[in-house]
């Protein structure tokens, strides 16, 4: 960005300049940016404000209307950026209209790699980028385009740029992952394949995986890998079948269970998180307990709630048996209590185990956190010397945190060999 004349500042800073990446999966993320809008203002009066992302795209004119916006660009031009930030330069003062750049998501077919920089300890590498599946109630299809990606060739190459840099770990991130390569002859277990032949990452962790395309190759290719974790995210969304086939879900409970089994049986150590929604139309309480009991019997270790929101051009909106916000909240709530349980039990089965971790940078009250290889968080008195380092420790017991609290650094076993005078 500095050969553009750009330099990134902190967000309290008054930058002359303020980017927002919006989300849309839910109502409450358009209400967060119209209000990270308005706090940019109140940092820099006259900051010029550029919103990017999927609101963008889903909704540009309402955006455009939002006092403050400069510049609405979607799923295609936020690429762009930089061309489009010298527009904002020249634009008379007394111009207040926002600038709407937002093509037919329909034209969108072209895909953008990149990985996440600024951070020592690990970076998102994205490999593929939209959906064609359309689930009834999301609107990523209608934010993000098809389904598409690069070659395994390609991908490797962006890998090797990210190997290049003091990163320790990648997370392999998409919109639907496992659909890598899709249309062509090429398929993500072939692209996992090749990414554990990369060397200068020590850690390779795959992010949310539909149940349907996490294969069993996958699974047991990663349970012999020594660059990929054993750690799986794995969206479930309701454990009632007739829920499952109402959300246009290509799955159903049954496959589900087949692959949490297959996962234990050869990795019994391994994390699995679930993505849950809570509320879809026509869920009673008689299949939200269906969904409360099936997870409670899964060997899971913990879950991501979601109470489900109505969005927009979606199927799911037009659906009766709508649940009230306040049930909708009430079951999300037992949800996360049922997920601090997964997560206390798991982390149990661990303690008095040496785990490898990954330090993070940040001191926190003169303690320092990091994840093992199976996602446990761990938390260890401040050392400068582990700082991005993978170090092995022994998993001492759980803290009132919630995390699992280590001593120290367990001390490297050093062989000595003793050659004895003969005589």
């Amino acid at each position: 960005m500095t050969d553009h004349g750009l330099r990134k500042v902190d967000f309290d800073k008054g930058a002359d300049i303020y980017v927002i990446n919006t989300c849309s999966v839910t109502e409450n993320a358009d209400k967060k940016c119209r209000k990270i809008v308005r706090e940019a203002k109140r940092y820099n009066a006259h900051a010029s404000v550029v919103v990017v992302g999927c609101y963008a795209q889903l909704k540009p004119k309402e955006i455009s209307e939002i006092p403050g916006v400069s510049m609405v660009l979607g799923a295609n031009e936020k690429f762009n950026l930089v061309q489009h930030l010298s527009e904002i330069e020249t634009k008379p003062l007394e111009d207040t209209r926002a600038v709407v750049y937002n093509e037919n998501i329909k034209e969108t077919n072209i895909f953008i790699p990149g990985f996440s920089v600024g951070d020592r300890t690990r970076s998102f590498l994205k490999v593929q980028d939209g959906c064609d599946y359309f689930c009834s109630f999301c609107t990523i299809p209608l934010a993000r385009g098809k389904s598409r990606s690069n070659t395994i060739a390609e991908t490797i190459a962006v890998a090797r740029e990210v190997a290049e840099t003091e990163v320790k770990e990648v997370v392999l991130t998409g919109v639907n992952i496992g659909d890598f390569g899709s249309g062509t002859d090429e398929d993500f277990f072939g692209l996992v394949k090749e990414l554990d032949k990369i060397d200068g990452i020590e850690r390779f962790r795959i992010s949310s995986i539909e149940p349907n395309l996490i294969t069993n190759e996958i699974i047991d290719f990663v349970a012999g890998s020594k660059k990929f974790v054993p750690h799986f995210h794995i969206p479930l969304q309701s454990g009632d079948n007739e829920l499952l086939k109402k959300m246009r879900r290509k799955y159903l409970r049954e496959l589900y269970v087949d692959r949490v089994a297959h996962i234990k049986r050869i990795m019994p150590h391994c994390a699995i998180g679930v993505d849950v929604i809570v509320g879809f139309p026509g869920e009673t309480d008689e299949k939200f307990m269906e969904t409360y009991r099936f997870i409670q019997e899964l060997d899971v270790s913990y879950l991501h709630v979601f109470p489900y929101s109505e969005r927009a051009n979606t199927t799911a909106r037009k659906m009766s048996g709508v649940v009230p916000q306040e049930v909708r909240l009430e079951r999300s709530k037992m949800l996360r209590s049922l997920s601090a349980k997964k997560r206390r039990h798991f982390y149990e089965q661990h303690i008095g185990e040496v785990r490898q971790v990954l330090f993070e940078a940040e001191p926190d009250n003169g303690m320092m956190h990091g994840f093992t290889e199976n996602y446990i968080k761990v938390e260890m008195p401040f050392d400068p010397l582990t700082v991005n380092e993978i170090v092995p420790v022994k998993l001492e017991h759980i803290g009132v945190s919630g995390n699992m609290i280590v001593d120290t650094v367990v001390s490297e076993i050093k062989t000595v060999s003793t050659q004895l005078p003969t005589y």
